[in-house]
């Protein structure tokens, strides 16, 4: 017998029971493709137990939801209305590294990480959401302690490992809120943003810069 999800109503004015919200960016299809086939090597290679994450659930976390203080307006309100006042660039992601992290409830996440420039752009995000939330009334403790990395998988008995990969990217043009769900490895994409899209830096073309000055009129001549 399939069971029905339960909708969690947008308006509540508190956290829901095994429900949690965070803001993440994800992975275009390629990457996700790419991705999904390093994690695939790695449990061969390196014999990693566990279960992956669905191809679908692949995300780079950026920003959780913060602590409810003077907050005003329900709880999805006030976290949509942060995210829609976040003004920051666009930027290419790359993961480059592949490594175990600590144990956390007994299982060792297994991720890839991102490169020193991604970062950088990630945690830039990730203070630029945590301000917002906080104009909203919700307030992001240690904002600035942060790896950005793409989990793959938990495991009991995961070796501890730490080596390059071939580098896996793709351009992040928007980020995203997800519901999550505790103990299921579920989540819901349940908003959408926009980044501002990266100037260009213009290219000058020297010689054509160079033929339009043998162009001008010679001043002396006129004279």
């Amino acid at each position: 017998m399939e069971t029905q999800a339960i909708p969690i109503p947008s308006n509540q004015p508190e956290l829901a029971p095994g429900i949690n919200y965070f803001f993440a960016v994800l992975p275009d299809d390629r990457a996700r493709s790419e991705i999904a086939g390093v994690c695939e090597r790695f449990r061969k290679s390196h014999r990693v137990s566990g279960s992956p994450l669905a191809v679908e659930s692949l995300h780079l976390s950026l920003c959780p939801m913060g602590n409810p203080e003077r907050l005003r307006q329900p709880l999805e309100s006030a976290l949509r209305a942060a995210a829609a006042g976040v003004v920051a660039e666009s930027f290419d992601a790359t993961l480059d590294s592949a490594m175990r992290f600590s144990a956390r409830d007994g299982q060792f996440p297994f991720v890839l990480c991102t490169d020193a420039a991604t970062t950088a752009a990630a945690l830039s995000l990730r203070k630029a959401i945590a301000a917002e939330q906080l104009r909203v009334g919700l307030q992001v403790s240690g904002v600035s302690s942060f790896l950005a990395h793409v989990t793959l998988l938990h495991g009991h008995a995961v070796d501890a490992v730490e080596e390059s990969i071939a580098p896996v990217q793709w351009h992040v043009h928007d980020f995203v809120l997800i519901r999550s769900f505790f103990g299921q490895s579920r989540y819901e994409v349940i908003g959408r943003w926009p980044l501002v899209a990266r100037a260009e830096p213009e290219v000058h073309d020297l010689l054509e810069e160079m033929a339009n000055m043998a162009e001008l009129p010679d001043p002396a001549a006129e004279d």
